[in-house]
């Protein structure tokens, strides 16, 4: 069924409530008629604000890793309530830790409410993961400790409790697990000052600079969007650099806003990796598109700009259904004021991407509206029909969904080819590949390696390939557009 005839057909006796908000009268305040799209426009801020850089912990043991509601300005000069892992900030810790070495950390709940943490891409097992019913209560305490033993690359670090987890990401609980191996050393990449972290995310802010999170039932249907974008979670920042070249890591932790990276100038710049690490070699490019919970590696010489005054910016797009996509827009204003250019040598093979084995199954997902003859659930009440479906079920923690066998290779297939929203489809505890890709686009350049987020766009159909690690237990899949997964749009998966 079309969203846009969801609403037309929903009726008055289905309308339920969306996080304590009566779903008609949040249709009529947010003048949703029949057909409109929630699209929420961006207004950029003026650039004004030193761009935070996240503390960097290396291999950190018992590391003491609280999530607290603390005080932060978002918006220069005014301070609001956030939850987050660094008092007093909007940035949280950056873990970066050596392959093959153990990630142990003294996780404690100051939150006020039930809450966890998803090590986002890292292959661990279901014990560590962060499930979305293995919450820790309020005042609780829970000790992370795992092998990690994958290749580089850029992970991350969120809550993940079901029903939950789109507000307290919203609210500032994400931050970066920065994987290292002597593979990616020996490339001798931009390092220092010259490896900057960026995790993008988009709020919705009050005039008093308070965030402001309340989705009405279009915007669960859609996503919730906020009018400012964030780095690093300052709004408008800005950041000094040298004509050099510079290696950004680019997070998105929106909720379910997508961007299409570029600089606006024409220039070229070069893709480097994306989810799972490095690719095996450099893809030079003007754009990359970048939906939640996706990462992307980017080398950029900014002595070959025409300008001292950059803007990472997100431009249009056409993948991302009505209620995204029409506007351009900047993120970051990159300053090339410092002295001291530095040439670097672009190395032209970066990795060594191991091919999979043959599949032994092949299993279809497809991601589905609800039946409109279906009364609606609230958000991420497990009861009642989703507004998103896959495989016209919506998420029970009592049912497994799918068995799968350790060491096995299997192709999933995502079916998005009826629907018109888009879905990144995220997968725990494992990695995967593109194999094909249907629909108005091939695969993508960062989608040429190792994934664990993939956008299935409006009308296309994607199939990744899986090998399954000897990590035994349930995990999920799930669209990582957190109002979706909030909503239901989630399934089990068990490893045996």
């Amino acid at each position: 069924m079309k969203r846009r005839h969801f609403i037309y057909r929903l009726g008055v006796g289905s309308v339920t409530s969306v996080a304590g908000v009566n779903l008609l009268q949040s249709c009529m305040k947010h003048d949703m008629l029949p057909g409109k799209e929630a699209y929420v426009s961006v207004v950029e801020p003026e650039f004004n604000q030193l761009l935070p850089i996240p503390n960097t912990v290396v291999n950190p043991v018992n590391f003491p890793l609280t999530a607290l509601q603390t005080s932060a300005s978002v918006r220069k000069g005014k301070n609001t309530a956030v939850l987050g892992f660094t008092p007093n900030a909007t940035s949280n810790p950056i873990f970066r830790v050596d392959n093959g070495k153990r990630f142990s950390a003294h996780y404690t709940n100051q939150t006020g409410e039930k809450s966890n943490i998803h090590w986002h891409g890292l292959v661990i097992p279901p014990a560590m993961d962060g499930h979305p019913e293995a919450t820790i209560p309020d005042k609780g305490t829970f000790n992370f400790n795992f092998l990690v033993n994958q290749r580089a690359g850029t992970y991350w670090y969120h809550p993940h409790p079901h029903g939950n987890t789109a507000r307290q990401v919203y609210m500032g609980m994400a931050g970066m697990f920065i994987v290292q191996d002597e593979e990616e050393l020996q490339l001798g990449l931009p390092a220092g000052e010259y490896e900057l972290p960026l995790l993008l995310s988009d709020k919705r802010i009050a005039t008093d600079g308070s965030l402001l999170y309340k989705p009405s039932m279009e915007e669960v249907m859609t996503g919730f969007m906020g009018e400012t974008v964030v780095v690093n979670g300052a709004a408008g920042p800005f950041h000094e650099i040298a004509p050099a070249t510079y290696r950004l890591r680019i997070l998105n932790a929106s909720n379910a806003r997508i961007y299409n990276l570029g600089f606006g100038t024409g220039n070229n710049f070069l893709l480097i990796g994306g989810d799972g690490g490095l690719l095996e070699r450099p893809q030079q490019v003007t754009r990359v598109l970048l939906s939640p919970g996706e990462r992307v590696d980017l080398l950029v010489d900014f002595s070959t700009f025409n300008t001292n005054q950059v803007y990472l910016r997100s431009e249009t797009f056409s993948e991302g259904g009505a209620a995204q996509g029409q506007q351009g827009f900047n993120l970051l204003l990159f300053k090339v004021t410092k002295p001291g250019a530095k040439m670097y040598t672009i190395p032209p093979t970066l990795s060594a991407v191991t091919p999979l084995p043959p599949p032994a199954k092949t299993r279809t997902f497809t991601l589905d509206m609800m039946d409109s003859s279906a009364g609606h659930g609230s958000h991420g009440n497990k009861g009642g029909m989703g507004m998103h479906r896959i495989n016209q079920k919506l998420y029970d923690p009592a049912r497994v969904d799918e068995t799968v066998l350790s060491g096995d290779t299997e192709v999933w297939v995502f079916d998005n080819t009826k629907g018109d929203e888009p879905h990144p489809m995220h997968l725990h505890g494992l990695l995967f590949r593109v194999i094909e890709r249907k629909g108005q686009r091939g695969i993508q350049p960062h989608e040429r390696g190792w994934k664990d987020t993939v956008l299935v766009a409006p009308g296309e159909l994607v199939k990744v390939q899986i090998t399954f690690p000897a990590h035994p237990g349930r995990f999920v899949v799930h669209c990582h557009n957190l109002e979706h997964e909030d909503d239901g749009m989630m399934l089990q998966f068990e490893i045996k």
